[in-house]
């Protein structure tokens, strides 16, 4: 694993909830839908019906909204960052569906003692979150330590790729230590590059619809925005990565059998686990 210090400065932490704030512009009920498909699909759930699902670092609150539609009994949004906490709160507000069931606060998955007084939940979520916080492997222990017996522990961690990995970490820091007008400007400086390469294998393979989908249809993705994904992409700092084989040995030590992975082929993104805590 390649683990960085937790020690940086506040502002070049990335601006997580300003980014939600625009993705909430484009959600629509059919990203809504495909939330929940995501969800059911990942868990081998047909429902989430009796069963409380915790949602770490809820960004959007997305995948809060979704669990809820899904049936939970009970759903707990927790995000360190307060537009993060405020878009998820404006999501509840949007839907208004059984909120009395669905609560959302600031908490950090760095405290272990919030967390630990949140009890024990039948699916701790943490998607894309645990890689941002300045101390992934903390954050990883104390996020298992809330999955109740029996309870599935759903994350996403970014791929150790090497240098590569030491590469990306210099890019997104100097995004967020950028004065603000310029950030966007570098970030589409950064993406062009690869979105021309990607749209060039397109046209010399005759398949330039399939660069075409790879935007029009991204929201097949978890429901979620290409653009959005894109600055979160170049923008996101802290910045750790894991090899799939140093996250099964770290929740296999903590009593969690891996039920399901879905890695993104050993390059670029982030690799997909499921894990079901031991009774």
């Amino acid at each position: 694993m390649s683990v960085h210090s937790a020690q940086f400065q506040q502002r070049e932490r990335f601006a997580f909830g300003a980014n939600w704030q625009g993705f909430l512009s484009v959600l629509d009920e059919e990203r809504i839908g495909e939330a929940e498909r995501s969800l059911r699909e990942s868990l081998e759930l047909a429902d989430l019906r009796d069963l409380t699902f915790l949602d770490i670092g809820s960004g959007s609150g997305l995948f809060s909204l979704a669990a809820m539609r899904l049936g939970a009994s009970r759903v707990h949004s927790f995000d360190v960052d307060p537009v993060s906490v405020a878009c998820t709160a404006e999501l509840r507000e949007r839907h208004a569906a059984r909120t009395g069931k669905w609560t959302v606060e600031t908490g950090s998955a760095l405290d272990a003692n919030y967390v630990q007084a949140l009890g024990k939940w039948d699916i701790v979520y943490a998607w894309g979150v645990l890689h941002h916080t300045g101390n992934m492997a903390d954050a990883l222990k104390i996020a298992s330590s809330a999955v109740a017996p029996g309870g599935r522990l759903f994350i996403s961690i970014y791929n150790d790729q090497g240098r590569l990995s030491r590469v990306w970490r210099q890019v997104k820091r100097t995004y967020n230590r950028l004065p603000h007008p310029l950030q966007k400007p570098y970030a589409v400086a950064v993406i062009v590059p690869f979105e021309l390469m990607s749209a060039g294998k397109a046209v010399i393979t005759l398949q330039p619809q399939r660069y075409v989908r790879s935007w029009t249809q991204y929201k097949r993705s978890r429901g979620m925005n290409r653009w959005h994904d894109l600055i979160d992409w170049v923008g996101g700092y802290p910045f750790e990565v894991a090899r799939p084989e140093w996250v099964f040995e770290f929740l296999k030590q903590r009593g969690f059998i891996l039920t399901k992975l879905r890695t993104c082929g050993g390059g670029l993104g982030c690799n997909e686990y499921v894990f079901v805590r031991r009774h």
